[in-house]
C-alpha cells in the first residue's frame, strides 16, 4: 500500500500541483486527485512513472526504507570481500582524505570560536 502521506510530500518537494504532476502522467487533475488521495490504487506501471517524474524510489513511497532515494553504498558492491586490492586503497585512501578535511574543518571551527571568545 502506498504511503499517500509520502507521495503528497515528493510532490510538494518537487514543487508540483495536483494538475501539473496529472498532466506528465496523462491522466486528469481528478484521477491523480484520487492516488493521492487513496480513493484509487496506483498500479505498478503508474506508480513507476511517478517515481520517474518525483526522482524518488517505489520503496520509499510504499514505505519500505526511509530513504526517498537509493544510494549505493559499499555493500552494495559486494562489500569489502568484493572489491580488488586497488579499489580497497581506492577506498581507504578515499576515507582518509574525508577524515582529514573533517579534522580541519573542526579545528578552523574551534580556532573561530575561541577567536569570538577572547
Amino acid at each position: 500500500m502506498i504511503r499517500l502521506d509520502r507521495l503528497r510530500e515528493r510532490r510538494i518537494e518537487n514543487k508540483l500541483t495536483h494538475e501539473e504532476l496529472a498532466e506528465k502522467l496523462g491522466i486528469s487533475r481528478q484521477g491523480y486527485g484520487n492516488y493521492e488521495s487513496g480513493k484509487r490504487d496506483i498500479d505498478t506501471d503508474t506508480l513507476a512513472r511517478i517515481c520517474q517524474i518525483l526522482d524518488t524510489d517505489s520503496d520509499y513511497l510504499l514505505g519500505l526504507t526511509d530513504k526517498p532515494k537509493w544510494e549505493p553504498s559499499l555493500s552494495f558492491y559486494g562489500g569489502p570481500e568484493g572489491l580488488t586490492e586497488d579499489e580497497l586503497e581506492e577506498a581507504e585512501a578515499a576515507v582518509r582524505r574525508y577524515r582529514e578535511m573533517k579534522e580541519r574543518a573542526a579545528r578552523e571551527a574551534e580556532k573561530k570560536s575561541n577567536a569570538g571568545e577572547i
